[in-house]
Protein backbone atom coordinates (compact mmCIF):
# COMPACT_ATOMS: atom_id res chain seq x y z
CA UNK A 1 0.00 0.00 0.00
CA UNK A 2 2.50 2.06 0.72
CA UNK A 3 3.17 3.05 -3.34
CA UNK A 4 5.26 6.43 -4.13
CA UNK A 5 1.89 7.67 -5.55
CA UNK A 6 0.70 7.15 -2.35
CA UNK A 7 3.53 8.92 -0.47
CA UNK A 8 4.13 11.44 -3.05
CA UNK A 9 0.11 12.25 -2.69
CA UNK A 10 0.61 12.40 1.67
CA UNK A 11 3.69 14.78 0.89
CA UNK A 12 1.88 16.77 -1.19
CA UNK A 13 -1.17 17.36 1.18
CA UNK A 14 1.21 17.74 4.73
CA UNK A 15 2.96 20.52 2.64
CA UNK A 16 -0.39 22.00 1.50
CA UNK A 17 -1.61 21.62 5.47
CA UNK A 18 1.62 23.19 6.90
CA UNK A 19 1.51 26.13 3.89
CA UNK A 20 -2.22 26.95 4.96
CA UNK A 21 -0.98 26.93 8.79
CA UNK A 22 1.86 29.28 8.12
CA UNK A 23 -0.31 31.60 6.27
CA UNK A 24 -2.67 31.50 9.03
CA UNK A 25 -0.10 32.20 11.40
CA UNK A 26 1.11 35.23 9.67
CA UNK A 27 -1.90 36.25 8.80
CA UNK A 28 -2.38 39.32 11.68
CA UNK A 29 1.05 41.16 10.66
CA UNK A 30 0.16 40.13 6.58
CA UNK A 31 0.29 43.84 5.98
CA UNK A 32 3.83 44.17 7.85
CA UNK A 33 5.08 41.15 5.64
CA UNK A 34 3.18 43.03 2.29
CA UNK A 35 4.99 45.97 2.86
CA UNK A 36 8.06 44.66 4.04
CA UNK A 37 8.40 42.74 0.41
CA UNK A 38 7.04 45.83 -1.05
CA UNK A 39 9.81 48.04 0.51
CA UNK A 40 12.68 45.29 0.08
CA UNK A 41 11.96 45.43 -3.71
CA UNK A 42 11.58 48.86 -4.09
CA UNK A 43 14.81 49.34 -2.29
CA UNK A 44 16.88 46.42 -3.65
CA UNK A 45 18.16 48.58 -6.35
CA UNK A 46 19.93 51.13 -4.08
CA UNK A 47 21.21 48.04 -1.73
CA UNK A 48 23.25 46.15 -4.60
CA UNK A 49 24.46 49.79 -5.34
CA UNK A 50 25.73 50.54 -1.91
CA UNK A 51 27.33 46.82 -2.08
CA UNK A 52 29.00 47.60 -4.61
CA UNK A 53 30.38 51.03 -3.08
CA UNK A 54 31.03 49.22 0.56
CA UNK A 55 33.14 46.47 -1.27
CA UNK A 56 30.84 43.72 -0.33
CA UNK A 57 29.68 44.79 2.99
CA UNK A 58 26.39 43.26 2.94
CA UNK A 59 25.18 44.03 6.21
CA UNK A 60 26.66 47.75 6.82
CA UNK A 61 25.02 47.82 3.08
CA UNK A 62 21.89 46.58 4.23
CA UNK A 63 21.08 48.53 7.79
CA UNK A 64 22.31 51.98 5.29
CA UNK A 65 19.60 51.01 3.03
CA UNK A 66 17.10 50.32 5.82
CA UNK A 67 17.85 53.86 7.64
CA UNK A 68 17.39 55.52 3.79
CA UNK A 69 13.79 53.82 3.66
CA UNK A 70 13.17 55.04 7.21
CA UNK A 71 14.07 58.27 6.31
CA UNK A 72 12.47 58.72 3.14
CA UNK A 73 9.23 56.69 3.74
CA UNK A 74 8.44 56.00 6.80
CA UNK A 75 9.59 58.62 9.17
CA UNK A 76 7.28 61.39 6.87
CA UNK A 77 4.34 58.60 6.93
CA UNK A 78 4.81 58.57 11.16
CA UNK A 79 4.99 62.35 11.28
CA UNK A 80 1.45 63.06 8.57
CA UNK A 81 -0.05 60.41 10.56
CA UNK A 82 0.09 62.13 13.92
CA UNK A 83 -0.53 65.48 12.50
CA UNK A 84 -3.48 63.94 11.16
CA UNK A 85 -4.96 62.82 14.58
CA UNK A 86 -4.89 65.95 15.95
CA UNK A 87 -6.43 67.52 12.83
CA UNK A 88 -8.91 64.94 12.93
CA UNK A 89 -9.47 65.76 16.60
CA UNK A 90 -9.57 69.21 16.08
CA UNK A 91 -12.27 69.13 13.39
CA UNK A 92 -14.40 66.75 14.86
CA UNK A 93 -14.67 68.77 18.01
CA UNK A 94 -16.01 71.76 15.58
CA UNK A 95 -18.57 69.52 14.02
CA UNK A 96 -19.89 68.59 17.29
CA UNK A 97 -19.59 72.34 18.90
CA UNK A 98 -21.03 73.81 15.52
CA UNK A 99 -18.09 75.91 14.29
CA UNK A 100 -18.50 73.23 11.57
CA UNK A 101 -22.24 72.82 10.23
CA UNK A 102 -22.85 71.02 6.99
CA UNK A 103 -26.26 71.96 7.24
CA UNK A 104 -25.73 75.32 7.07
CA UNK A 105 -23.68 74.93 4.20
CA UNK A 106 -25.70 72.78 2.07
CA UNK A 107 -28.79 74.89 2.90
CA UNK A 108 -26.45 78.19 2.03
CA UNK A 109 -25.76 76.63 -1.98
CA UNK A 110 -29.38 75.59 -2.37
CA UNK A 111 -30.39 78.95 -1.04
CA UNK A 112 -28.13 80.53 -4.20
CA UNK A 113 -29.57 77.86 -6.68
CA UNK A 114 -31.63 79.34 -9.59
CA UNK A 115 -35.35 78.30 -10.04
CA UNK A 116 -34.55 75.91 -12.41
CA UNK A 117 -32.77 73.85 -10.91
CA UNK A 118 -35.10 73.78 -8.18
CA UNK A 119 -37.27 72.74 -10.77
CA UNK A 120 -34.69 69.87 -11.47
CA UNK A 121 -34.09 68.74 -8.29
CA UNK A 122 -38.13 68.04 -7.93
CA UNK A 123 -38.24 66.15 -10.86
CA UNK A 124 -35.52 64.06 -9.57
CA UNK A 125 -37.38 63.47 -6.36
CA UNK A 126 -35.05 65.83 -4.36
CA UNK A 127 -37.64 68.82 -3.86
CA UNK A 128 -38.04 67.81 -0.11
CA UNK A 129 -35.27 69.78 0.85
CA UNK A 130 -35.52 70.17 4.44
CA UNK A 131 -35.11 65.65 4.13
CA UNK A 132 -32.12 66.37 2.09
CA UNK A 133 -30.46 68.07 4.17
CA UNK A 134 -31.27 66.53 7.42
CA UNK A 135 -29.98 63.22 5.41
CA UNK A 136 -26.90 65.16 4.51
CA UNK A 137 -26.60 66.08 7.89
CA UNK A 138 -26.73 63.15 9.05
CA UNK A 139 -24.33 61.55 6.81
CA UNK A 140 -21.69 63.97 7.88
CA UNK A 141 -21.87 63.52 11.34
CA UNK A 142 -21.64 59.93 10.77
CA UNK A 143 -18.67 60.47 8.74
CA UNK A 144 -17.04 62.70 11.02
CA UNK A 145 -17.64 60.23 13.76
CA UNK A 146 -16.17 57.47 11.54
CA UNK A 147 -13.15 59.11 11.16
CA UNK A 148 -13.01 59.82 15.16
CA UNK A 149 -13.56 56.60 16.09
CA UNK A 150 -10.64 55.22 13.25
CA UNK A 151 -8.21 58.21 14.94
CA UNK A 152 -9.08 56.61 18.10
CA UNK A 153 -8.44 53.44 17.00
CA UNK A 154 -4.66 54.14 15.80
CA UNK A 155 -4.41 55.32 19.46
CA UNK A 156 -4.99 52.55 21.31
CA UNK A 157 -3.65 50.62 18.75
CA UNK A 158 0.00 51.90 19.07
CA UNK A 159 1.17 48.86 20.84
CA UNK A 160 0.24 46.52 17.91
CA UNK A 161 1.01 49.19 15.09
CA UNK A 162 4.62 49.50 16.73
CA UNK A 163 5.15 45.54 16.63
CA UNK A 164 3.78 45.62 13.11
CA UNK A 165 6.06 48.64 12.33
CA UNK A 166 9.41 46.45 13.93
CA UNK A 167 8.45 43.30 12.42
CA UNK A 168 8.16 44.91 8.68
CA UNK A 169 11.48 46.48 9.55
CA UNK A 170 12.99 43.28 11.00
CA UNK A 171 11.83 41.33 7.50
CA UNK A 172 13.47 44.43 5.24
CA UNK A 173 16.49 43.93 6.69
CA UNK A 174 16.93 40.33 5.83
CA UNK A 175 15.00 40.70 2.47
CA UNK A 176 17.26 43.24 1.91
CA UNK A 177 20.26 41.46 2.78
CA UNK A 178 19.07 37.75 1.42
CA UNK A 179 16.50 38.71 -1.31
CA UNK A 180 18.69 37.26 -3.96
CA UNK A 181 19.53 33.85 -2.22
CA UNK A 182 15.61 33.60 -1.33
CA UNK A 183 14.66 34.42 -4.99
CA UNK A 184 16.60 31.73 -5.92
CA UNK A 185 15.31 29.23 -3.59
CA UNK A 186 11.53 30.34 -4.50
CA UNK A 187 12.43 29.96 -7.88
CA UNK A 188 13.73 26.89 -7.89
CA UNK A 189 10.89 25.27 -5.77
CA UNK A 190 8.11 26.53 -7.89
CA UNK A 191 7.39 23.85 -10.43
CA UNK A 192 7.64 25.57 -13.45
CA UNK A 193 9.85 25.82 -16.32
CA UNK A 194 12.43 28.47 -15.50
CA UNK A 195 11.79 30.72 -18.75
CA UNK A 196 7.93 30.84 -17.26
CA UNK A 197 9.02 31.35 -13.32
CA UNK A 198 11.71 33.96 -14.69
CA UNK A 199 8.97 36.27 -16.21
CA UNK A 200 6.58 36.00 -13.84
CA UNK A 201 8.41 36.93 -11.12
CA UNK A 202 9.48 40.08 -13.26
CA UNK A 203 6.52 41.05 -13.66
CA UNK A 204 5.51 40.21 -9.99
CA UNK A 205 8.62 43.19 -8.79
CA UNK A 206 8.06 45.52 -11.77
CA UNK A 207 4.22 45.92 -11.00
CA UNK A 208 5.21 46.23 -7.15
CA UNK A 209 7.46 48.92 -8.11
CA UNK A 210 5.86 50.70 -10.34
CA UNK A 211 2.59 50.80 -8.59
CA UNK A 212 4.01 51.87 -5.06
CA UNK A 213 6.10 54.73 -6.77
CA UNK A 214 3.90 55.63 -9.13
CA UNK A 215 0.58 55.76 -6.93
CA UNK A 216 2.82 57.03 -4.23
CA UNK A 217 3.69 60.15 -5.97
CA UNK A 218 0.38 60.83 -7.40
CA UNK A 219 -1.29 60.32 -4.18
CA UNK A 220 1.47 62.80 -2.49
CA UNK A 221 1.50 65.24 -5.39
CA UNK A 222 -2.56 65.58 -5.33
CA UNK A 223 -2.35 65.21 -1.69
CA UNK A 224 0.08 68.34 -1.16
CA UNK A 225 -1.05 70.55 -3.89
CA UNK A 226 -5.13 70.09 -2.37
CA UNK A 227 -4.11 70.99 0.66
CA UNK A 228 -1.86 73.86 -0.14
CA UNK A 229 -4.97 75.22 -2.32
CA UNK A 230 -7.43 74.58 0.81
CA UNK A 231 -5.32 76.52 3.24
CA UNK A 232 -4.81 79.13 0.54
CA UNK A 233 -8.36 79.49 0.42
CA UNK A 234 -8.79 79.62 4.03
CA UNK A 235 -10.58 76.14 4.21
CA UNK A 236 -10.68 74.86 7.59
CA UNK A 237 -8.95 71.54 8.26
CA UNK A 238 -6.60 71.97 5.23
CA UNK A 239 -4.24 68.96 6.37
CA UNK A 240 -7.12 66.84 6.78
CA UNK A 241 -8.58 67.82 3.15
CA UNK A 242 -5.68 67.40 1.42
CA UNK A 243 -4.57 63.95 3.25
CA UNK A 244 -8.04 62.95 1.89
CA UNK A 245 -7.63 63.83 -1.17
CA UNK A 246 -4.29 61.76 -1.09
CA UNK A 247 -6.17 58.77 -0.65
CA UNK A 248 -8.71 59.20 -2.80
CA UNK A 249 -6.29 59.46 -5.77
CA UNK A 250 -5.63 56.50 -5.22
CA UNK A 251 -8.97 56.00 -7.33
CA UNK A 252 -7.66 57.22 -10.98
CA UNK A 253 -9.55 60.14 -12.41
CA UNK A 254 -11.94 60.86 -10.10
CA UNK A 255 -10.73 59.96 -6.96
CA UNK A 256 -9.76 63.86 -5.79
CA UNK A 257 -12.71 65.55 -7.21
CA UNK A 258 -14.48 64.49 -4.70
CA UNK A 259 -13.35 66.42 -2.27
CA UNK A 260 -12.35 69.64 -4.01
CA UNK A 261 -15.45 69.90 -6.46
CA UNK A 262 -18.20 70.35 -3.42
CA UNK A 263 -15.93 73.34 -1.90
CA UNK A 264 -15.10 74.46 -5.73
CA UNK A 265 -19.23 74.65 -5.72
CA UNK A 266 -20.13 75.63 -1.96
CA UNK A 267 -17.59 78.87 -3.54
CA UNK A 268 -19.59 79.65 -6.03
CA UNK A 269 -23.15 79.50 -4.32
CA UNK A 270 -22.28 81.71 -1.84
CA UNK A 271 -20.39 84.15 -3.74
CA UNK A 272 -16.63 83.30 -3.53
CA UNK A 273 -16.57 83.14 -7.38
CA UNK A 274 -12.68 83.93 -6.96
CA UNK A 275 -12.35 81.60 -4.69
CA UNK A 276 -14.42 79.11 -6.71
CA UNK A 277 -12.65 79.96 -10.20
CA UNK A 278 -9.16 79.26 -8.32
CA UNK A 279 -10.36 76.15 -7.01
CA UNK A 280 -12.03 74.93 -9.95
CA UNK A 281 -8.61 75.77 -12.02
CA UNK A 282 -6.12 74.68 -9.38
CA UNK A 283 -8.40 71.17 -9.35
CA UNK A 284 -8.78 70.94 -13.28
CA UNK A 285 -5.77 72.06 -14.89
CA UNK A 286 -3.18 71.11 -11.81
CA UNK A 287 -4.27 68.03 -9.80
CA UNK A 288 -6.29 66.69 -12.85
CA UNK A 289 -2.91 66.85 -15.13
CA UNK A 290 -1.01 65.04 -12.12
CA UNK A 291 -3.42 61.87 -12.52
CA UNK A 292 -3.37 62.35 -15.89
CA UNK A 293 0.15 62.90 -16.88
CA UNK A 294 2.09 61.09 -14.28
CA UNK A 295 0.17 58.08 -13.63
CA UNK A 296 0.44 56.31 -17.16
CA UNK A 297 4.18 57.40 -16.93
CA UNK A 298 5.10 55.75 -13.82
CA UNK A 299 2.50 52.99 -13.44
CA UNK A 300 1.32 52.12 -17.00
CA UNK A 301 4.58 52.44 -18.74
CA UNK A 302 5.99 49.93 -16.91
CA UNK A 303 3.59 47.51 -16.19
CA UNK A 304 2.30 47.45 -19.84
CA UNK A 305 -1.27 47.37 -18.44
CA UNK A 306 -4.03 49.59 -19.82
CA UNK A 307 -5.13 52.19 -17.83
CA UNK A 308 -9.00 50.13 -17.79
CA UNK A 309 -7.02 47.15 -16.21
CA UNK A 310 -5.39 49.70 -13.74
CA UNK A 311 -8.16 51.29 -13.10
CA UNK A 312 -10.90 48.20 -12.30
CA UNK A 313 -7.79 46.39 -10.35
CA UNK A 314 -6.77 49.50 -8.29
CA UNK A 315 -10.67 50.22 -7.19
CA UNK A 316 -11.08 46.52 -6.87
CA UNK A 317 -8.18 45.65 -4.77
CA UNK A 318 -9.36 48.10 -2.34
CA UNK A 319 -12.64 47.45 -1.76
CA UNK A 320 -11.10 43.70 -1.05
CA UNK A 321 -8.09 44.21 0.65
CA UNK A 322 -7.98 48.12 1.98
CA UNK A 323 -5.76 50.54 1.56
CA UNK A 324 -2.92 47.81 0.87
CA UNK A 325 -5.32 46.86 -2.02
CA UNK A 326 -3.56 49.38 -3.99
CA UNK A 327 -0.48 47.82 -4.54
CA UNK A 328 -2.48 43.99 -4.71
CA UNK A 329 -4.94 44.53 -6.99
CA UNK A 330 -2.34 45.62 -9.67
CA UNK A 331 0.18 42.82 -9.26
CA UNK A 332 -3.05 40.19 -9.45
CA UNK A 333 -4.39 41.72 -12.78
CA UNK A 334 -0.40 41.74 -13.75
CA UNK A 335 0.17 38.46 -13.00
CA UNK A 336 -3.40 37.29 -14.48
CA UNK A 337 -2.49 38.86 -17.97
CA UNK A 338 0.71 37.49 -17.71
CA UNK A 339 0.07 33.83 -16.97
CA UNK A 340 -2.61 34.32 -19.60
CA UNK A 341 0.26 35.57 -21.92
CA UNK A 342 2.24 32.09 -21.01
CA UNK A 343 -0.39 30.39 -22.07
CA UNK A 344 -1.54 31.39 -24.74
CA UNK A 345 1.86 31.44 -26.36
CA UNK A 346 2.91 27.83 -24.73
CA UNK A 347 -0.39 26.68 -26.61
CA UNK A 348 0.38 28.17 -30.21
CA UNK A 349 4.26 26.57 -30.17
CA UNK A 350 3.42 23.56 -28.86
CA UNK A 351 0.50 23.44 -32.03
CA UNK A 352 3.85 24.25 -34.39
CA UNK A 353 6.21 22.17 -32.68
CA UNK A 354 8.66 24.75 -31.01
CA UNK A 355 9.22 24.69 -27.11
CA UNK A 356 7.65 27.47 -25.26
CA UNK A 357 9.06 30.67 -24.65
CA UNK A 358 7.36 33.71 -22.84
CA UNK A 359 7.24 37.11 -24.60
Amino acid sequence: MNTPALQRGTFLFLLAVVTIAFGWILLPFSGAVMWGIALAILFTPIYRRLVKKMRGRRNLAAITTLLMAMVIVIIPLTIITVSLVEEVAIVTQKVRSGDISFTSYFQQVVNALPHWALDLLDRFGLGNLDGLISRISQSAIKGSQMIASHAVAIGQNTFEFLVSLGLMLYLLFFLLRDGGDLSKVVRNALPLAKPHTLHLLSKFTTVIRATIKGNIAVAAAQGIIGGVAFSFLGVQGALLWGTLMAFLSLLPAVGAALIWAPVAIYFLATGAIGKGLVLIFIGVFVIGLVDNILRPLLVGKDTRMPDYVVLMSTIGGISIFGINGFVIGPVIAALFMAAWDLFASSSAENENGNPPSPH
